[in-house]
């Protein structure tokens, strides 16, 4: 007698159960789907990698990277443990976070507020762009805003315009980055940078200094997408119709774009039939080459080419590290349009402001526009009364709005005040309670919601464990040790 097989997927108790047994869509071929992967490496490949990385490799030297991969180590498992979540069910991780605990899911709302309000990577970039024209810094940012918001009230499709801006401007970043480092850098400096990576448990005793420790913690948190990117990765692959997500709607422009419907809850293919099983390992292949290769590897790779060009920065200005081991973190910059300059002549300081300028608003266009999408599907979903008088859209806008307008009072009241480092500083501290709350999330709801047989194995566990003592150890030991937030 054949299996009856159930209508409905019971996940937790907070939520109703899923829809069960529509199909998965065939799998794309490897390489042939451009995956969220690199909005992800976009996001990443940020002022994490140009200002708080480089900083850390001028004063300490290379061999403090393998800190690096252990931050980026956790980020790829965790945003494979969300792929697997929301494109077997279709539904974000946040929606996950509802299924465990209602309140779980309302600390991450909260949480996303306290950390990206903030206009942090927008104000450094700014700075920079200051130094190189003479134009206030605050001018620079506050027309950035504004930049960002017409783009995204006329793209039909917000993802699709994320996707192409973030993909090329981490296509110019990276090439300026190996262009300057394979001119500038030694062998023994590409060598050590390498090297540095698989160095670990080496210390030295000035990193638990009460002025570098604090700073450590941020940058590994800054490793890589930092605090709910990962978590956001879920809704660009909501977007990106990746596997069961395919059943879900996608944000589109209230002036451009037309509406499309979005579901009340997720929908969970049959596990029991070899078919729908031979379509998921196509998917999850697609999202392995997603993490590792567009992902992983690409950051990886982009962040050693500015470890050689720290090194050489080191070489080449000894001043740079000086003020740096003085205490001046902000010259961690200065000593880029060094090795810049090196290689472009008089363009060089031009050409690194500008990079500087246009990562730190590569950074902010893409954590607003995340930042709106996560609220959104949150409010939406949850929020009393929400669903039945707007649109996800609307919501998303209203946030995205939002946001724009906060963060442009903050850059005329705090920011010209306490300056843009202070508020990138803001967001490192809060990163770091929401990576190791998302490591756990994945953990539980992978392990106890998902039909065996597309739960993780036990190496996956591990990872995410080791993610959350990273995280919140790191976070917690600067509190109690020093009295200090990350930073």
């Amino acid at each position: 007698m054949a299996e009856v097989q159930p209508q409905k997927w019971e996940a937790g108790k907070y939520l109703d159960p899923m829809d069960f047994g529509k199909p998965l869509p065939e799998p794309p071929k490897l390489g042939s789907f451009f995956g969220p992967g690199m909005v992800l490496v976009a996001l990443g490949v940020g002022l994490g990698e140009l200002f708080m990385w480089p900083r850390l490799v001028m004063v300490f030297g290379a061999n403090i990277r393998w800190l690096f991969f252990m931050g980026m180590l956790a980020q790829v498992f965790a945003m494979m443990e969300i792929a697997r979540w929301s494109m077997a069910t279709g539904e974000s991780s946040f929606m996950a976070a509802y299924r465990v605990w209602p309140p779980f899911m309302w600390f991450f709302w909260i949480l996303a507020i306290g950390t990206y309000i903030w206009p942090g990577h927008i104000s450094l970039g700014a700075n920079a762009l200051e130094t190189l024209t003479g134009i206030n810094w605050l001018i620079w940012a506050t027309g950035g805003i504004i930049l960002m918001g017409v783009i995204l009230t006329f793209a039909p499709v917000a993802y699709e315009a994320i996707e192409k801006i973030l993909s090329i401007i981490i296509a110019i970043v990276v090439a300026s980055g190996f262009v300057v480092a394979a001119v500038v850098g030694t062998a023994a400096e590409w060598w050590a940078a390498i090297k540095g990576l698989f160095m670990f448990g080496w210390t030295t005793p000035k990193m638990f200094d009460p002025e570098w420790f604090p700073a450590i913690v941020g940058s590994v948190a800054f490793a890589g997408p930092s605090g709910m990117q990962q978590m956001w990765y879920s809704l660009y692959l909501r977007d990106k119709k990746a596997g069961m997500c395919y059943y879900a709607g996608r944000i589109t422009s209230w002036l451009t774009g037309e509406e499309e419907t979005m579901p009340s809850t997720g929908t969970m293919f049959n596990t029991k039939d070899p078919e729908e099983l031979r379509k998921w390992q196509g998917w999850r292949k697609w999202n392995l080459y997603d993490a590792w290769v567009l992902f992983w590897f690409i950051t990886t790779i982009t962040t050693l080419f500015f470890t050689v060009m720290s090194l050489a920065a080191v070489r080449l200005d000894p001043a740079t590290y000086e003020l740096l081991a003085g205490g001046d973190k902000a010259k961690a910059i200065d000593g880029f349009a060094v090795a810049y300059s090196a290689v472009f002549g008089g363009a060089g300081k031009a050409a690194i402001y500008l990079t500087i300028g246009l990562v730190g608003w590569k950074m902010t266009f893409g954590v607003f526009d995340a930042f709106a999408r996560g609220q959104a599907d949150m409010t939406w979903y949850f929020w009393p009364g929400v669903k039945d008088r707007w649109s996800m859209s609307k919501v998303y806008f209203g946030f995205l709005y939002g946001v724009m307008i906060f963060g442009i009072i903050v850059l005329f009241t705090m920011g010209a005040t306490e300056g843009p480092a202070f508020i990138l500083d803001v967001m490192a501290s809060m990163s770091t309670l929401s990576m190791g709350l998302y490591c756990l999330l994945m953990l539980i709801v992978n392990s106890k919601f998902l039909p065996e047989e597309i739960r993780p194995g036990i190496i996956t566990k591990i990872v995410l464990a080791m993610g959350i003592c990273l995280y919140w150890g790191g976070f917690f030991y600067c509190l109690f040790k020093y009295g200090a937030i990350v930073g």
